[in-house]
């Protein structure tokens, strides 16, 4: 039987000054995202997610801004795709972002004029409403910053993109809608990675723990692996699956808990997960955002 593979991690200093880096043109909602959380910091776009990660693993920048999940769109799939492979970043923190869509419109336009509305098609799915109320046609774009951005350099009274307030500021546009998401909860939630690990500590408020998981190939498995997370009162958050090498028998599991792995309760549901698993590795341990007390408070 073959012994589980452990990656520790030890807890890293503080953060160096430098960039940080994000998929998309300036202005897209991971690059507000990197302003609201790190006003003091620049800001480096990058074309996909693949060189976002790059990036800091070449140390072009020293954090990586990335979006996981939506409330509305749900999952962000080219993500959940790359971050098991992402094993030489740390997760060291979590920020939740509200998405306040605006309608930007080039000087001169107005509600009048716009015949059809260029976005990202999340974007446009979360305005459907405001959309199809004013009888727009909609046009699926790469992103919803880079929509802004062509829309400025065309100059045409006759479309409209929906972006941030900041790709409005960024690219000279003006906003004839704000707010025209049809839910209002509409959240994204962001990790922040890192070359070395950031340890909170046990003391110092609610902490998350994120980590990849593999089970052996054996019955009731991953039902035995988690067990240990519910005799101990472990709240898990996020359980993602994910197939190895193209194999339709072993597969990877993403997982994020409440808790440090040193608090006790934590330590005994993450030894009994080990005694069940191939391979384990603790992808970060952060302070959890404030947005989930308050989410808990609603509820």
């Amino acid at each position: 039987m073959a012994k589980p593979t452990i990656v520790k991690r030890r807890p890293g200093k503080s953060v160096p000054q430098g960039p940080i880096a994000f998929q998309g043109l300036p202005g897209a909602y991971s690059d507000l995202a990197c302003r609201e959380v790190f006003p003091r910091r620049a800001t480096l776009p990058t074309a996909t997610f693949e060189e976002t990660f790059a990036a800091v693993e070449r140390g072009k920048a020293v954090l990586a801004m990335i979006p996981i999940e939506n409330s509305v769109a749900g999952r962000v799939a080219d993500i959940h795709m790359l971050m098991p492979h992402a094993t030489k970043l740390h997760i060291i923190g979590e920020h939740f972002q509200r998405v306040n869509h605006h309608l930007l419109a080039v000087p001169g336009a107005s509600l009048k004029t716009i015949k059809v509305v260029r976005s990202h098609i999340h974007a446009l799915s979360q305005c459907r409403a405001f959309i199809r109320k004013h009888g727009l046609r909609a046009i699926v774009h790469a992103d919803t910053a880079g929509a802004a951005a062509e829309l400025a350099t065309r100059g045409d009274v006759t479309e409209a993109a929906i972006a941030s307030e900041l790709a409005a500021n960024i690219y000279g546009l003006k906003s004839l809608r704000a707010n025209i998401e049809d839910a209002a909860h509409n959240t994204t939630r962001f990790v922040i990675l890192s070359r070395a690990p950031i340890d909170p500590g046990r003391r110092k408020g609610p902490v998350m723990t994120s980590f990849l998981f593999r089970v052996r190939n054996i019955p009731a498995a991953l039902y035995k692996a988690l067990g240990g997370f519910a005799t101990n009162g472990v709240n898990m958050t996020k359980l993602e699956s994910y197939m190895i090498d193209g194999s339709f028998s072993s597969t990877m599991f993403y997982a994020e808990v409440e808790g440090h792995p040193q608090e006790q309760l934590l330590k005994l549901a993450l030894e009994e997960l080990r005694f069940f698993s191939d391979e384990l590795r603790i992808m970060g341990v952060y302070p959890a955002h404030d947005f989930r007390q308050r989410a808990k408070a609603k509820h």
